[in-house]
């Protein structure tokens, strides 16, 4: 059979793809209609199209290309591990050095005393892992009716089964019967869509005290842990009123309540910091990690564990695990990864240069008629959509209407930018420039011109009763 390759005619490889590649949260008649954009390759925060179309990326892939494409040195280093150690797992007393070097390095890079790391293949098994090991935990510690997670509305922890229940999307819950027992989620801090005539830190502290209900309505005695992102991403970039964080942390105070920090979009430099939770000054117990830890050049995820819990957890067989747990090639790349991040100093460009500039012309997006509210914390924003924005209305049209078309705008002026719901939201590789953040804003705008006419054509451009 004959090797396909990028030199055939687009058309065809997007009848090969709408005829056998069934794709992650798609309509897949969607695909045989109109085709999938097929990307040829990539370089920094540009993508090139089987058209030869070049893409400025905004959500640097799904989140995760934090040092940008086509960094050879991610390559050598993985053929370089292929020829000497392809593969082994770490199963049976078992080791190899990319696992060992990694997990000290994770060790030293964590806060606080997160310094033991459980290897998984995504955030989402690693959320997985997660839920089993704070029951274990508390069971090992002779309290197994300690199984209940609290999350919140709309966080994003993934889409395994695990993952999608501690998350809290509705869409996914309706399908597979979701979510599996003893999870209990609690409201998001989205003061724009939620807040009514609250201030924001009234409306931060009132979601915080959801948290304080609902253990005192289930009981500490049965509650295991609460997880949250430090800012969710996928739920629409929701960065909560400075007044949120601190009242969480002032409910879990002295209670036998673990934090787990979904830190898979917020670690590896997007906030301006190594994790989100050192943003916010918060010290959870696990952490989640995935995505920035190899800037997507492999598949490679974990979660960092406290000396408190691996304490309990060593003193007998925790029965969990992957074959690609700790994968020596994975485990390469995320290192080598972690290499240019600190020579390079990416995390103080983003801090220092990229971020800054982001923010002053991301936040001038509010000048257009259709935009709302703008939020952005170091190198991920969102701007809200809205035919009103006094009143902060949503639109009359199902959810989510304005944002696909923006989106579909945002798509052929070639910048990706995606939207949940009505939010537009941007994540760009961490080493963007200034004179690339000026093409995104640049294009954005346009796009939103592009969008607001074709709602006012269409009769969309009208707030809900």
């Amino acid at each position: 059979m004959p090797t396909i390759t990028n030199h055939m005619p687009t058309a065809e490889l997007q009848a090969l793809d709408a005829a056998h590649h069934m794709h992650p949260f798609s309509t897949q008649d969607g695909f045989r209609k109109k085709g999938a954009r097929v990307i040829r390759s990539a370089e920094g925060v540009w993508l090139t199209d089987s058209e030869g179309h070049r893409i400025l990326d905004g959500m640097a892939g799904l989140w995760c290309v934090n040092i940008g494409y086509g960094r050879t040195e991610l390559a050598d280093v993985a053929a370089r591990q292929m020829r000497e150690l392809p593969y082994y797992n770490t199963f049976f007393q078992t080791t190899h050095v990319p696992a060992i070097a990694l997990s000290a390095k994770l060790a030293e890079l964590a806060p606080g005393d997160l310094n033991h790391v459980f290897f998984a293949g995504s955030g989402s098994e690693a959320n997985d892992t997660n839920l089993r090991m704070v029951r274990h935990y508390w069971s090992s510690l002779g309290k197994p009716e300690k199984s209940v997670v609290i999350s919140r509305l709309n966080a994003y922890h993934g889409s395994t089964l695990g993952g999608a229940s501690l998350g809290g999307m509705i869409p996914m819950h309706e399908q597979g019967g979701l979510p599996i027992p003893d999870i209990h989620h609690i409201g998001q801090p989205n003061w724009w869509a939620e807040g009514g005539d609250m201030t924001p830190e009234e409306f931060g502290i009132a979601r915080a005290r959801e948290l304080e209900a609902a253990i005192e309505e289930i009981g500490e005695d049965r509650i295991a842990a609460f997880i949250a992102e430090p800012f969710q991403g996928a739920g629409g970039v929701i960065i909560p009123p400075d007044s949120y964080w601190p009242e969480i942390k002032r409910i879990l105070e002295g209670r036998d309540i673990l934090l787990i920090a979904d830190e898979v979009i917020c670690g590896f430099g997007r906030t301006g910091n190594w994790f989100g939770s050192q943003t916010l000054g918060i010290q959870p117990d696990i952490m989640t990690i995935a995505k920035g830890l190899s800037s997507g050049y492999q598949p490679i995820g974990g979660s960092i564990v406290s000396s408190k819990v691996a304490k309990v957890l060593a003193e007998d067989e925790f029965n969990h695990g992957y074959t690609y747990s700790g994968h020596p090639v994975a485990a390469a790349v995320a290192l080598e990864n972690l290499r240019i991040m600190e020579e390079e100093r990416v995390i103080d460009h983003v801090r220092d240069v990229a971020a800054p500039y982001l923010r002053e012309k991301w936040e001038s997006l509010t000048e257009h008629p259709l935009v709302g509210e703008a939020k952005i914390v170091g190198l991920m924003g969102s701007i809200a959509l809205t035919p009103d924005k006094a009143s902060r209305a949503a639109f009359a049209a199902p959810a989510g209407t304005a944002g696909f078309i923006t989106r579909e705008r945002c798509f052929a002026n070639n910048l990706i930018m995606r939207h949940v719901y009505d939010r537009m939201i941007i994540a760009p590789p961490l080493v963007i420039r200034p004179e690339e953040i000026d093409i995104l804003i640049e294009r954005a705008w346009q796009s939103l011109d592009e969008s607001m006419a074709r709602l006012k054509e269409e009769g969309l451009l009208k707030a809900a009763a």
